[in-house]
């Protein structure tokens, strides 16, 4: 039984950092097909940032340059540093692994696999 439990959001003024993780439990592929992806209310969900199969990490384009996505397989943590907040980051983030988001977002069919989701945390930003 995989499950995936995000942690670290919260509110910060614009131009701050927060370091978001997402502790994997019961997940054994070295947290590559796993990513990060965020929605805010009334918007479709959007692609942050993934590792492919081979651990490669991908981002949303607008995006690179103030995140960085990374992990560490001894704790099984997947993070997301997030630098320069702006307004528009505020959302609800969440990390899933394999499935067609991920599959998607990393451009590698193997990371086509069962799909999994954490509940979100939560990031807002105030101006």
């Amino acid at each position: 039984q995989v499950q995936l439990v995000e942690s670290g959001g919260g509110s910060v003024q614009a131009g701050g950092s927060l370091r978001l993780s997402c502790t994997a439990f019961g997940y054994t592929h070295s947290m590559n097909c796993m990513g990060w992806f965020r929605q805010v209310p009334g918007k479709e969900r959007e692609g942050v940032a993934s590792f492919d199969s081979d651990g490669r990490a991908s981002y949303e384009f607008s995006l690179k340059g103030r995140f960085t996505i990374s992990k560490d397989n001894a704790k099984n943590t997947l993070y997301l540093q997030m630098n320069n907040l702006e307004p528009e980051d505020a959302a609800m983030y969440y990390c899933a692994a394999e499935g067609p988001a991920i599959a998607t977002m990393t451009q590698d069919p193997t990371c086509y696999g069962r799909d999994y989701w954490g509940k979100g945390t939560l990031v807002t930003i105030s101006s």
